[in-house]
C-alpha cells in the first residue's frame, strides 16, 4: 500500500477514533499523518518491526498526545490489529489517548510528557551506535514541546557524540494547546538555532510524501545527526479543523465526523 492510500486511510481512521472515544488531539494527529504515512510506507521495514529484528529501524512518537495517528499506522501495516483501533481511549484498552507501548508490538516506549522523546531516542541511538548495528533511530517531535529544556541537552548530546543514525522530525504546525508557538514562547528562528548545535538541517513540506520521502533518504547519508522541519497545517485534510487551536482538545461529534469523512473522501 503506498503512501498516500495509507494517509487517507489513517486519517480516517483518526477521525472515527477519535469521535467513538471523545478524545482529544484529533488536529495534532491529523497534522502528522504524512509523515507517519512516509515513513512507514516507504522508509522502515514494516517486516522486522513485526519481527522485533535487533536491527530494526526504531520510531519514537515524541508527540505522545497524537498517538491516534501512530496506532492507525501502524493497523494499516499490519503491525497492530484493525479491529482495536476503535477501543482507542476506552476503559480496558491498550490504545490509551497517549502512546503506550503496553502489550502493542510496533510502539518501542510510552510517550506524552513532553520532552521524553528526543532524550531517549538519543539513548538508543547511542546504543545502536555502541553495539555497531545499522540501523536507524526515527523521532517525531512536536514544536510546541521544544519549550522543554531537555531536548537542548539532547541536541548537545546527539552533535557532540556523532549520533548519524538519529533522524528527528519536528512536526512544526505552528499550534501549542492555548495559542500559537510564537506568541507562547517564541522558536525563531529555529533552524538557525538547530544549527548552531552541530545539527544538520532540513525544511520540508510536511504533507509532501515525496518531498519528505526525498529528504529522509538523504538525512540517512550525512555524518551528523539530523533534523527535518517538517512545515504542516494542523488538522490537515478537513477544512474546518485546520490552523484551528480548537481541535487541539476537542473531538468530533457526529455530524462533524460525517463532514470531516466525505472530505477526506
Amino acid at each position: 500500500m503506498n503512501s498516500f492510500v495509507t494517509a487517507k486511510n489513517v486519517r480516517k481512521s483518526i477521525l472515527k477514533m477519535t469521535n467513538k472515544g471523545k478524545s482529544s488531539h484529533v488536529g495534532s494527529a491529523l497534522s502528522c499523518t504524512d509523515i507517519l504515512s512516509v515513513l512507514y510506507s516507504n522508509i522502515i521495514d514494516v517486516e522486522k518491526i513485526k519481527d522485533q529484528a535487533c536491527d530494526r529501524d526504531r520510531f519514537v512518537m515524541s508527540k505522545g498526545h497524537a498517538g491516534a495517528a501512530l496506532y492507525a499506522v501502524l493497523a494499516e501495516k499490519g503491525i497492530i490489529s484493525k479491529e482495536i483501533l476503535l477501543t482507542h481511549y476506552q476503559n480496558g484498552s491498550n490504545l490509551s489517548g497517549h502512546v503506550s507501548h503496553k502489550l502493542l508490538k510496533g510502539v518501542e516506549i510510552s510517550t506524552g510528557s513532553l520532552g521524553h522523546g528526543l532524550p531517549i531516542s538519543i539513548g538508543i541511538a547511542y546504543g545502536l551506535k555502541i553495539n555497531r548495528l545499522n540501523s536507524y533511530i526515527f523521532c517525531l517531535m512536536s514544536d510546541g514541546e521544544l519549550d522543554e529544556g531537555s531536548n537542548w541537552e539532547a541536541f548537545l548530546f546527539g552533535a557532540h557524540h556523532k549520533l548519524k543514525n538519529l533522524i528527528v522530525i519536528i512536526d512544526r504546525n505552528n499550534l501549542q494547546s492555548i495559542k500559537n508557538t510564537e506568541q507562547t514562547l517564541a522558536l525563531e528562528p529555529l533552524d538557525n538555532k538547530l544549527l548552531s548545535f552541530g545539527w544538520d538541517v532540513y525544511k520540508v513540506n510536511g504533507h509532501d510524501h515525496q518531498e519528505i520521502e526525498n529528504t529522509i533518504k538523504k538525512a540517512k547519508n550525512t555524518m551528523n545527526p539530523s533534523i527535518i522541519i517538517a512545515n504542516t497545517i494542523k488538522g490537515k485534510g478537513v477544512s474546518f479543523m485546520e490552523n484551528s487551536v480548537l481541535w487541539h482538545y476537542r473531538a468530533p461529534d457526529n455530524a462533524e465526523l460525517e463532514s470531516a469523512l466525505k472530505e477526506i473522501n
